[in-house]
């Protein structure tokens, strides 16, 4: 079933928007202060993973719960809920050195993009 916006619906969604939480006891695979790896994805298809942080170390600052994993929901292969995180790089991690010490690069991050540092 392909669900499709009418016009009468376009009011509601344009004052409350398209919410991706979802209230799911999904558990979650990181926490607060891990170390994490973010994967080398590279598929074909729709994905919310930044180019300039795959193969990077991050560390997890923030759980943000559980939400609709783009991937998927986009292609129409179901919502697969999982936690997106907080996690905070160093600039020369991610810019070498051409990245000021002190700076630092914050990104949210589905669990499917992640694994232990």
């Amino acid at each position: 079933m392909i669900n499709k916006v009418t016009v009468e619906m376009m009011p509601i969604v344009l004052a409350t928007g398209d919410p991706a939480r979802v209230d799911e006891p999904i558990p979650a695979k990181f926490k607060e202060g891990d170390k994490v790896i973010v994967l080398e994805v590279n598929a074909p298809t729709h994905n919310r993973l930044p180019s300039y942080i795959k193969g990077k170390v991050g560390t997890v600052t923030f759980d943000h719960g559980v939400f609709v994993f783009p991937d998927t929901s986009a292609h129409r292969k179901g919502p697969k809920p999982q936690h997106v995180y907080t996690v905070t790089f160093t600039a020369q991690e991610v810019w070498g050195e051409a990245g000021h010490p002190s700076d630092r690069l914050y990104a949210d991050i589905w669990d499917d993009y992640m694994r232990h540092a």
